[in-house]
């Protein structure tokens, strides 16, 4: 099964997503199409259910990227050192669907500059044009679960009454048997697929509007990288099955709100339907290496746009701050006093 690249019908150049028109668009001839469109190119031309990828590694940091054929990995986003190409990826590794950017390049690097311009003690190395140049759209590996659950729970309900007659406080306390069982339907529990470190950072973007996931297609990677997840579900299903048992646990509890107190006796919940999709979801990152070798990263929602990451200080700038600030106050603390 060999590597395919999306040829310009009109052209012959190589088409890349464009997040801001969510269409492929040729940069040669400027023209744009829709992914139906993609899709029947590909029908039509034999390559319509061929999905591969390459996969790159960092021999410095063990990165291992996943891309399509067009895509120059020629670094590594999270240490900045080359990376090398060790494979192609394919089967059960592709996922299933996919959040595409929304966010461009170019709105990116916007928002980047003005975020950082507002932060005093940034590193002017940290947003100069080179290191901007590495900003990366990555895809980061999720798992989505969706289940059914059928629940059961049991308890005792009090329905508490008080008035008052005269001086006469009186109190009735009525106690209830309670069932209640039903069908809970849960969806869109998500995971995070990778283990590194960077992908705590990328937790702290979310949420992502899940209505906009939509079926992969290699095509999504034009432009981008991927990273390759290292977490499969087995690992994670215990834990999503307690979440989904906890959320059908509260909804059972409040369908039961009519009582003034809820002591449950028993609870169970069983999963009849589960299912996992492995998905993609669209983050732009830049990492920044301090003269000290400390790493900082800064990351985006390629979809929403929620900032997240840890900036790099310039201990000159805040040295020499401190002092001016330190001196204009000795020198205020002077005047008044000779003032007065």
């Amino acid at each position: 099964m060999s590597v395919f690249s999306i040829k310009c019908p009109n052209c012959g150049g190589e088409l890349v997503f464009e997040p801001s028109s969510q269409n492929y668009v040729c940069p040669y001839c400027n023209s744009s199409f829709s992914q139906a469109e993609l899709d029947r190119m590909l029908e039509q031309s034999g390559h319509g259910k061929e999905q591969e990828g390459n996969l790159y590694s960092c021999p410095s940091c063990g990165a291992q990227i996943v891309t399509d054929e067009t895509t120059a990995a020629t670094f590594c986003y999270y240490c900045h050192n080359p990376v090398v190409l060790e494979g192609r990826i394919s089967g059960a590794y592709l996922p299933d669907r996919i959040i595409p950017f929304k966010i461009s390049r170019e709105e990116a690097v916007s928002r980047f500059l003005s975020y950082v311009g507002k932060k005093k003690y940034v590193p002017k190395a940290f947003f100069n044009k080179e290191q901007i140049d590495k900003l990366s759209g990555v895809y980061y590996p999720y798992w989505v679960f969706d289940t059914d659950v059928e629940g059961e729970l049991t308890a005792n309900g009090t329905r508490i009454k008080t008035w008052r007659v005269g001086d006469t406080e009186y109190t009735q306390t009525s106690i209830y048997d309670v069932r209640r069982q039903g069908m809970i339907s849960i969806d869109q529990l998500t995971r995070n697929a990778l283990k590194k470190t960077a992908g705590e950072l990328v937790e702290n973007v979310q949420p992502y509007t899940m209505a906009d996931l939509t079926k992969f297609s290699m095509g999504y990677l034009s432009g981008f990288m991927a990273e390759k997840r290292d977490i499969e579900k087995d690992a994670l299903s215990a834990g999503l099955r307690d979440e989904a048992g906890k959320y059908a646990k509260r909804l059972l509890e409040g369908s039961a709100s009519e009582y003034t107190t809820l002591k449950v006796k028993d609870a169970r919940y069983m999963p009849s339907r589960e299912q996992y999709s492995y998905v993609l979801l669209p983050v732009w990152v830049l990492t920044y290496r301090s003269l000290a070798g400390k790493f900082y990263y800064y990351a985006m929602n390629g979809q929403t746009g929620t900032i997240a990451g840890e900036l790099p200080i310039d201990m000159r700038k805040l040295v020499i701050h401190c002092l001016i600030l330190g001196l204009v106050i000795i020198l205020f603390a002077l005047a008044a006093s000779w003032y007065f």
